[in-house]
């Protein structure tokens, strides 16, 4: 990508730009109308709010799940560790069934969690947004897990990448 600013753009040169910012990667989880786990890879994770814990993820109404998304009274947002770009691999495919080779485990609140994770969140849904061609699902917060052993699975430039161990001791 050239430094040169364009008045117009295609949102192709758009999605392009919007890979310079690097993202976690997580699988958004829940159950669909007859029990089953749906989940998507995702890297619109954020937090919304300390008081109450609500946080958001963005799902595209071209999703094939997205109508069991909208009916589900809970979901789950797994955090994905370093060695996990496989399984952020199959999530982000249509179709297949996502959930053959991998055990949902139910999490308290009963929404699926994929385990083991570097974090997972378990949230009642509590708002959605129109955004564009995207729903904003706004959740809340009512269970956390967390894994300190697990370093984080990084997306950059439309590829996986691992956070170097200068950087994280720097962060401790």
């Amino acid at each position: 990508m050239s430094n040169t600013r364009t008045p117009m753009f295609t949102s192709q040169i758009f999605r392009r730009a919007l890979a310079y910012f690097p993202t976690g990667v997580s699988v958004v989880a829940a159950w669909d109308g007859d029990g089953a786990p749906i989940g998507v890879t995702v890297n619109s994770f954020s937090s919304v709010s300390l008081e109450p814990p609500l946080v958001s993820v963005n799902l595209a109404k071209s999703l094939r799940s997205f109508p069991n998304f909208e009916k589900a009274s809970h979901f789950s947002i797994n955090i994905l560790g370093q060695d996990q770009h496989e399984i952020s691999s199959i999530f982000a495919r249509a179709g297949d069934d996502k959930w053959a080779n991998i055990k949902p485990h139910r999490g308290p609140a009963g929404s699926p969690l994929i385990r083991p994770n570097l974090a997972a969140f378990e949230c009642e849904s509590y708002a959605r947004h129109e955004g564009g061609d995207h729903v904003i699902f706004v959740g809340r917060v009512v269970h956390i897990e967390a894994n300190d052993n697990i370093d984080p699975l990084v997306f950059f430039r439309s590829s996986y990448r691992r956070l170097s161990n200068e950087v994280l001791a720097a962060c401790k």
